[in-house]
């Protein structure tokens, strides 16, 4: 089983943002310089390259942001591992240890765990960069057995993913600049059933999210 940490592909394109906004500001510096000079031709030129190399920056820049927080997915990997206590017939406590060291407790109501999970699919262009498919958890929640428990029983959900101030989930969904980039976004779901002082683990490959329940808890 192979884990691979997607965060340092943001840092690779921060690098890269960088580099592109050095260089619009060596040809916003020439462009100056060729207006005092008169030459209105190369001024416009070096402003229009300017203004391109501006707009990767940005663009790398935005990427690098809203991927924070999901991890390359390469093969399947386990995202979290979940210690599971029943407090009652249909309520319990879940501590989440995750892939990246976090841990984070929640009390849930019904009978069975529920996980879900964002999914990327990069294309060719976004593959020569470094991207490949990377998953977040997004939500975790009680479930009960029932659909009328369902529809009349307090429900329970809560954030797994980390705040950040853009997501590429998002932004693929508002914007048509990013679906060149982008193949597909998808969302997997697994739910699985409690048991008192239980532990599993959650887990995902290139075909979704899955919990496995480990012995000896």
């Amino acid at each position: 089983m192979e884990v691979a940490p997607f965060e340092f592909m943001p840092d690779k394109l921060v690098i890269i943002a960088i580099v592109f906004a050095v260089l619009s500001l060596g040809f916003l510096i020439g462009g100056v310089a060729a207006i005092r000079k008169r030459r209105f031709t190369a001024s416009a030129l070096g402003i229009v390259i300017t203004l391109c190399f501006l707009a990767f920056s940005a663009l790398f820049a935005t990427i690098s942001i809203s991927t924070r927080g999901y991890r390359a997915l390469t093969r399947e990997e386990v995202a979290a591992t979940v210690a599971v206590d029943r407090i009652s017939p249909a309520r319990f406590s879940a501590r989440f240890t995750l892939a990246d060291g976090r841990e984070q407790s929640f009390t849930l109501a019904g009978e069975e765990l529920y996980v879900d999970a964002h999914i990327l699919k990069w294309r060719l262009l976004a593959n020569v960069l470094g991207l490949h498919t990377a998953y977040e958890l997004d939500r975790v929640g009680g479930r009960y057995i029932r659909v009328e428990d369902e529809q009349t029983q307090r429900r329970t959900v809560y954030a797994l993913a980390a705040e950040k101030p853009l997501d590429m989930y998002d932004l693929r969904s508002r914007f048509p600049m990013f679906k060149p980039l982008v193949d597909a976004e998808y969302g997997s779901a697994t739910f699985i059933a409690v048991e008192d002082r239980a532990e599993f683990q959650v887990c995902v490959s290139t075909t979704g999210l899955l919990i496995r329940r480990l012995p000896g808890r």
